[in-house]
């Protein structure tokens, strides 16, 4: 639910930087089903409880995988290589780590978060966690509504659809190239 919020605030700001939305639907990705293969897995991983968690960590590596072939093969598109940084963030923890996101105890206990939790979890404290500084490392505060745990990764993510939409919509913010780099055209 998070990321939908965060996906449409990030939405919400291209018309208010004077972009046009709907020229997103100019845009054309390759292995759009790939992709959404992936993204289905993960979901479907979310409420599959009590499966092997060792089964269900290979599985959310592979689909890291699977969203690397998409980043590659939509390189050029404004923002798709930030993204692809973001997810690389955040599969290095992940393997790193066994399958999983390791979550700062912190951090969990500052978003209202069980510590621990029977089962597999994409995101969970681990003890000794490798790169843990790669891991969910911040909090929204239990007090705010969507309260969770993100890591640099995700920040990296959210980056990249900001320039994703700006650049490819056409807003003042896409039109100055704050970031040159990540804002080259196809």
């Amino acid at each position: 639910m998070l990321v939908l919020v965060v996906l449409l605030v990030c939405a919400a700001t291209v018309p208010l930087a004077g972009g046009r939305l709907s020229a997103l639907a100019d845009l054309h990705f390759r292995g759009v089903g790939l992709l959404a293969a992936a993204l289905g897995v993960q979901i479907l991983m979310l409420v599959l409880d009590g499966a092997d968690s060792v089964v269900l960590g290979a599985a959310y590596v592979a689909t890291f995988l699977a969203a690397g072939v998409f980043v590659w093969a939509n390189r050029r598109v404004p923002g798709v290589l930030l993204l692809g940084l973001g997810g690389a963030l955040n599969a290095t923890a992940i393997v790193a780590n066994g399958g999983v996101m390791p979550a700062r105890a912190g951090a969990l206990e500052a978003a209202g978060l069980p510590l621990a939790e029977d089962g597999f979890r994409n995101s969970a404290a681990v003890a000794e966690a490798h790169l843990a500084w790669l891991g969910d490392t911040f909090a929204i505060p239990s007090r705010v509504p969507l309260a969770n745990v993100f890591s640099i990764g995700d920040l990296v993510l959210v980056l990249g659809v900001l320039v994703l939409l700006h650049v490819s919509c056409g807003s003042r913010l896409g039109r100055r190239r704050i970031l040159p780099v990540a804002c080259s055209r196809p």
